[in-house]
């Protein structure tokens, strides 16, 4: 090898390690969380299922007595449900996701941030409550009260990626 073309390499090298090493050391990632992946599984064939049906009114006739739901998947989508505990003070780091997120708050409470969110808004929730990530942005999850909180996440991803990408610190939230 020519010593001009191990210097066009140094020179190029040398930059590009920076900025991996840059970016994995702005990476957050959590802590104060343990989980358990419980299964995941593939669906080869693309589907789609529609059903919607008639729910007696409650409450004196008020609220909408239909019940809808509509999932639509191409092939080779996996599925994917963890549990994930949060300790006091616990956090998921600014990460992503490449497809949609339902999360169930099984016990205590959740704080959700979104990156999008200019104002840092936290979105609040507790026990028997849901939240939809829909994927593709960072967002992070944080036990800010004084017990742990237990959530089980259910993953929409394709086949064989990643359940979660760390991502940087949007710089939009004050922690």
């Amino acid at each position: 090898m020519s010593m001009g073309h191990t210097a066009k390499m140094a020179l190029l090298g040398v930059p590009l390690a920076a900025t991996i090493w840059a970016g994995l050391g702005w990476a957050t990632t959590g802590s104060q969380t343990s989980s358990t992946l419980l299964g995941r599984g593939t669906f080869e064939k693309a589907f789609r299922v529609k059903r919607r049906a008639f729910i007696a009114e409650r409450e004196g006739g008020r609220g909408n007595p239909w019940w809808e739901v509509e999932v639509e998947a191409r092939p080779n989508l996996d599925v994917a449900t963890q549990m994930i505990t949060f300790q006091p003070g616990g956090h998921s780091g600014w990460h992503s996701h490449p497809g949609p997120v339902f999360i169930t708050v099984m016990s205590g409470t959740m704080t959700f941030y979104e990156s999008e969110d200019p104002d840092c808004q936290p979105i609040v929730r507790t026990a028997g409550q849901g939240f939809l990530d829909t994927g593709m942005h960072a967002h992070i999850a944080r036990n800010e009260s004084g017990a742990p909180a237990t959530n089980v996440v259910t993953y929409f991803v394709p086949k064989g990626a990643a359940l979660r990408i760390d991502e940087l610190d949007p710089g939009n939230c004050p922690f």
